[in-house]
């Protein structure tokens, strides 16, 4: 027979299943970044320790060797010193001059609809180390941001 008409199985047509990729780089987070890691953790063995299918089973899995690999190399940031941008900043700025206000945070806990800019993330990097009343370069242009305060989040603190 035909090597073309031969089918092994199901399996080697399927497309593979690739780990969570982990990002380059330190590890940065809040303290909330830590124990939000933490709990993702303990809710993902739950989950794993519930679910029936086998393949629902192996997806958790891979999701949880990224989450406790996250939180097993986290390094929690002390907090920022007053008027210069950190990890765990809430900082007030304007762009565009429309005034804006985001916090720095590690890269798991990012959610830039809730304001909460990765220290990775390009507005995070351009803002990260300068001081109340700096301007900061930011997409090709030397003065585009000002920053207006910068205070440590006293959310992402705890």
């Amino acid at each position: 027979m035909s090597v073309a008409f031969r089918r092994e199985s199901d399996d080697e047509h399927m497309e593979p299943a690739f780990e969570w990729p982990i990002p380059v780089g330190a590890n940065l987070v809040t303290p909330r970044g830590r124990r939000l890691l933490g709990e993702e953790v303990a809710r993902l063995e739950a989950a794993i320790a519930a679910e029936a299918s086998e393949e629902a089973r192996k997806k958790l899995q891979r999701r949880l060797r990224y989450a406790s690999t996250r939180h097993a190399t986290a390094e929690v940031q002390d907090a920022p010193e007053v008027d210069v941008v950190g990890i765990g900043s809430r900082v007030r700025y304007t762009l565009n001059g429309a005034e804006r206000a985001v916090t720095i945070v590690g890269h798991d806990e990012a959610d830039p609809a809730a304001a909460l800019i990765a220290f990775t993330a390009p507005l995070g990097r351009a803002l990260m180390g300068a001081e109340t009343g700096e301007m900061v370069e930011f997409q090709g242009r030397e003065d585009a941001i000002e920053i207006l305060a910068a205070d440590a989040d006293p959310e992402v603190r705890a």
